[in-house]
């Protein structure tokens, strides 16, 4: 050893090379554990159980890590409730609406795939495919429209019977089933709406194309610029991997006093594993029995089912569509995209900047090229128009008239 202390260079050396050749040697010795714990234990050797014995610390932790895949794997799995344990199960959350003084709905992902926008964790989400190497296919959102979940949640809204909504998804579809602006809170924005940072407050824009096309990461210009301070305008998504700069979530005041005022939450095709990172969104602060009673319909697991009064394994189209007709209510259609609120509530581009986007518009009403100019000070809902938001008639309505 050399004076001091220290190890000479080609004690270093020796020594580096002991701990590696103990690595290989401990990898070596859990590829034989492993291989033997596949094995069945009537068909394992002498040599096999004496492994075993002599390693009962690997074979410890292989065990937990095997557990530990197999408890992932069930929670990736969908459970679908048997038809009439779903109407049970419906029936309770329709005795829970109406009872309900204030109460409050958390959306996510799951509520769109019925208008062929992928959901993220389920078997053909964004993060399953991204996980098995497979390439996901870019979905044109412009060409969604909102589901019966969506136009259910609007028409429950209208009756009074859901106060606020509080949505992780940037689609959109909240606002065009004619769900009130004030009514709404997107977690994650809105991929419809960009905003002035620099007008106090800030100036939202609402458009009829995805404003997103040239944003990214930590770079939310969108290229136009603000009509009355000239100030370029910005996104109003969270994209992954960032919190939001800007006065984000959208309406978040709004949320969590919707959150605070709730004795009941229903939460609807969410994983639920970015909303319980908001602890206010659950009023963590309360004692266990003044929190609202929580209700879940998902397919998958998540981490709030052991907190759940009622978890209904169910697709949220099915589950609305019972839930409708427990209460008694009609489901309104969305016809045609005639009487889409985005387009009143739309500000039309200047001449100038005609060309700043190249995404393609949600279809115009017929009658109606390019949308309408709005003041942007005045961006509010306009009155329902006659029938309410939708027009009159429900999903069958619909159907009957498309036959026509």
């Amino acid at each position: 050893m050399a004076a001091g202390g220290s190890l000479s260079r080609s004690e270093r050396k020796a020594a580096a090379r002991a701990e590696m050749l103990r690595q290989e040697e401990l990898r070596e010795r859990r590829r034989q554990v492993s291989r033997v714990l596949q094995t069945a234990a009537a068909e394992r050797s002498a040599e096999d159980t004496l492994l075993l014995g002599e390693c009962e610390d690997v074979v410890r932790d292989l065990e937990r890590r095997r557990k530990k895949r197999e408890g992932q794997r069930r929670r990736q799995e969908e459970v679908c409730d048997e038809p009439q344990e779903l109407k049970r199960k419906v029936s309770e959350l329709a005795a829970a609406v109406r009872r309900a003084r204030h109460m409050v709905v958390y959306t996510g992902a799951g509520i769109s795939t019925a208008a062929s926008i992928p959901d993220y964790r389920g078997p053909n989400g964004v993060w399953t495919l991204l996980q098995k190497g497979q390439s996901i296919r870019a979905a044109d959102l412009s060409e969604a429209e909102p589901t019966l979940t969506h136009m259910s949640i609007a028409c429950l809204h209208k009756h009074k019977l859901v106060q606020h909504v509080v949505s992780q998804n940037c689609d959109g579809l909240h606002l065009r089933s004619g769900l009130p602006r004030a009514a709404i809170s997107e977690l994650h924005g809105n991929m419809y709406i960009e905003v002035c940072t620099s007008c106090t407050p800030n100036r939202e824009y609402v458009r009829v194309f995805d404003v997103t096309e040239r944003t990214a990461l930590h770079r939310h210009d969108t290229g136009r610029t603000c009509h009355k301070c000239g100030t370029l305008l910005r996104d109003t998504i969270v994209h992954f991997g960032e919190k939001g700069t800007l006065r984000q979530p959208l309406n978040w005041e709004a949320a969590t006093e919707a959150a605070t005022k709730a004795d009941v939450i229903l939460c609807l095709g969410s994983s639920l594993k970015v909303l319980k990172k908001y602890p206010r969104l659950w009023c963590m602060s309360k004692p266990p029995s003044r929190r609202p009673k929580l209700y879940i319909v998902n397919l998958q697991w998540t981490p709030k089912d052991e907190l759940a009064a009622l978890k209904l394994h169910g697709k949220c189209d099915d589950v609305m569509r019972l839930l409708m007709e427990e209460l008694g209510l009609e489901i309104p259609c969305y016809d045609s995209r005639t009487q889409d609120p985005i387009f009143a509530l739309a500000v039309a581009l200047r001449p100038e900047e005609e060309g700043s986007h190249s995404r393609k518009p949600v279809a115009p009403p017929w009658g109606l090229e390019g949308g309408r100019q709005v003041d942007p000070d005045s961006l509010l809902p306009p009155a329902p128009l006659p029938g309410g938001w939708f027009g009159r008639g429900c999903a069958k309505g619909c159907k009957r008239r498309k036959a026509n």
